[in-house]
C-alpha cells in the first residue's frame, strides 16, 4: 500500500491524516489496515513507535455509525498516560468526523466520565481498572462494541491486569472484530488471544528485542569524575539546543532535583513521575507537547507508551539498566522515520554496563567528548557564569537548590523572645548575660559592664 488513499478512504479521514501530517503509512498500518476492514482479527506484534494507534484509528473512524449515541469501539490501554495519547491521536484523525471520544481512567473525577457518556460517546478508551469499575456501576454497556483493540497487551500482563481484560472481553458481543498489539509475545498473550480471538492474522512487523532504530544517533559521554556529571549535561543542551527533549533519570527525587537546577540555569523544564497527581500530569504533558517546557525530565514511568511529536533529543542522566529499558527510552524520538539522537551519560565504572547495552542493541556508540569542567579550577564550559553571579555563594551546583527561606540564627529549636534574645537551655553557650547557639562562628556578644 502506497498510499491512503489506495484503501478508498473517506475524505473526512484523509483530511484528518493530512494535518497530523502523514503522507504515507508505515509498515504496520501497510499491512494491519487492508486485513481489518477485510474483517479479521489481528495480532500485530509491534514495538512503539511505529504508528500502530494510527492504524487501528483509521479502520475505527471509517466504520462508526456517527448516529448511533453509544460505544460502538473500545480501546484498552495499560496506563493513563497512554489512554489520553491514544484518545487524542485518534480525535486528530477523526476531528473532520462526527467522533465523539472518550477516555476512561483511574485519576479523574468518576462524575465527569458519567458526563460523557450521557453526551454519547461512541469510542471509549480507557484503563482496564476504571472500565470494569464502570461496568459493575452499569454506567457503561458494550452491548453495541463491533471492535475491540488491546494495545501493548505483554504490559498489561506485566502490570497485572490480563485476568481483567479477560472479564472486560466477556462483557463484549462474542462476534466483535479483535485486534491485539504486543512489543513480545509471551505464552499468557497466546492463550488470551487462542481464547477470545477468531481465526487471528498473525503480523510481526518487528520484536521489542529488536535492535534500535538506526536512523538516529546512538552517543555517549563519559564523565570521569561523577561530580561533572552535571556539568557535562549543561555543556551538551548548550551545544545541541534540542527542540524538545526528555531527559530520564532512575529516581523520583533525581528528576524533581535536576528539574530545580535546570530552571535555576534558565532552562524551561518539568518533571514528570509517579507522585504527580493526574491533572499535574496532564498539565505537565501538555506544556510539553505544546513545546512551551523544552526538557520533560522523567522516571521510567514515561519510557513506553509517551508519544510526543517531534522529540529532538534523548538524553539518558542515569544510564539505564539493560538494554531493553535502553530501547524503550530512545524509542522516544525518530518518531515515524525522523531523525533524532540519543545521549547516553556514563560513569567510568559504568562502561561495563555500557558494553551490555550496546550487545543488547547490536549497534556501537559514538562518544561525545567532554573535556571543560565546571567545578572551580577547570575551564569553563560556553556560556558559564561564575558562582556568585549565579547566588547561592561558591556552592557546587548541585547544591543550589531553592528551600524555604529561615533564619540562619534560628536553630535547634531556639525561641525567639520579644527582646529579640533567645530561650532555650540546650544547645547554647551563654556569653555575658546573651544566648549564642553552639556552633555560631560570628562575633561574639559584647560583654555587659
Amino acid at each position: 500500500m502506497a498510499s491512503f488513499e489506495e484503501l478508498g478512504l473517506s475524505e473526512s479521514v484523509l483530511k484528518g491524516l493530512h494535518d497530523m501530517g502523514f503522507k504515507e503509512p508505515t509498515p504496520v498500518q501497510s499491512m494491519v489496515v487492508p486485513l481489518l476492514f477485510e474483517g479479521e482479527d489481528v495480532i500485530g506484534q509491534s514495538k512503539t513507535g511505529t504508528g500502530k494507534t494510527a492504524a487501528f484509528g483509521i479502520y475505527a473512524l471509517e466504520g462508526l455509525d456517527y448516529g448511533l449515541p453509544r460505544p460502538q469501539v473500545l480501546v484498552l490501554t495499560p496506563t493513563r498516560e497512554l489512554c489520553l495519547q491514544v484518545r487524542d491521536e485518534v480525535a486528530r484523525i477523526g476531528k473532520h468526523t462526527g467522533l465523539r471520544i472518550a477516555s476512561v481512567y483511574g485519576g479523574q473525577e468518576i462524575e465527569k466520565q458519567f458526563k460523557l457518556f450521557r453526551g454519547g460517546a461512541n469510542m471509549i478508551v480507557g484503563t482496564p481498572g476504571r472500565v470494569i469499575d464502570h461496568l459493575k456501576r452499569k454506567t457503561l454497556s458494550f452491548n453495541d462494541v463491533g471492535l475491540v483493540v488491546i494495545d501493548e497487551a505483554d504490559r498489561m500482563l506485566d502490570m497485572g491486569f490480563i485476568d481483567d481484560v479477560e472479564f472486560i472481553l466477556a462483557n463484549t458481543p462474542k462476534d466483535r472484530q479483535t485486534l491485539l498489539f504486543s512489543a513480545t509475545m509471551p505464552r499468557e498473550i497466546r492463550a488470551l488471544a487462542d481464547k477470545h480471538m477468531h481465526a487471528p492474522k498473525f503480523v510481526k512487523v518487528s520484536e521489542d528485542e529488536a535492535p534500535v532504530v538506526t536512523h538516529i544517533r546512538h552517543e555517549f559521554l563519559l564523565v570521569k569524575d561523577p561530580r561533572d556529571r552535571l556539568y557535562a549535561l549543561l555543556d551538551y543542551l548548550g551545544r545541541e539546543k534540542p527542540s524538545l527533549a526528555i531527559i530520564f533519570c532512575r529516581t523520583k527525587f533525581g528528576a524533581d532535583k535536576l528539574k530545580t537546577i535546570l530552571g535555576d540555569r534558565g532552562f524551561a523544564s518539568e518533571a514528570l513521575h509517579g507522585d504527580l497527581s493526574q491533572n499535574k500530569r496532564e498539565h505537565v504533558m501538555r506544556l510539553f507537547r505544546e513545546g512551551r517546557v523544552r526538557l520533560l525530565i522523567a522516571t521510567d514511568l514515561a519510557a513506553r507508551g509517551l508519544d510526543v511529536e517531534n522529540v529532538s533529543h534523548v538524553i539518558n542522566y542515569n544510564i539505564p539498566e539493560d538494554h531493553t529499558t535502553y530501547v524503550h527510552r530512545v524509542g522516544r524520538t525518530g518518531r515515524m522515520g525522523k531523525g533524532g539522537a540519543a545521549m547516553t551519560v556514563v560513569m567510568q565504572d559504568e562502561l561495563g554496563r555500557l558494553g551490555e547495552i550496546e550487545r543488547g542493541i547490536s549497534l556501537r556508540m559514538d562518544e561525545v567528548k567532554f573535556e571543560c569542567k565546571a567545578r572551580p579550577g577547570g575551564p569553563r564550559p560556553p556560556g558559564f557564569r561564575p558562582m556568585h553571579v549565579q547566588g547561592r555563594g561558591s556552592r557546587p551546583l548541585e547544591h543550589n537548590v531553592r528551600r524555604p527561606s529561615q533564619r540562619p540564627e534560628m536553630h535547634h529549636g531556639m525561641r525567639a523572645s520579644r527582646e529579640g534574645r533567645y530561650k532555650g537551655p540546650i544547645g547554647h553557650l551563654r556569653t555575658g548575660g546573651a544566648l549564642r547557639p553552639m556552633g555560631h562562628y560570628g562575633p561574639r556578644p559584647k560583654k555587659r559592664g
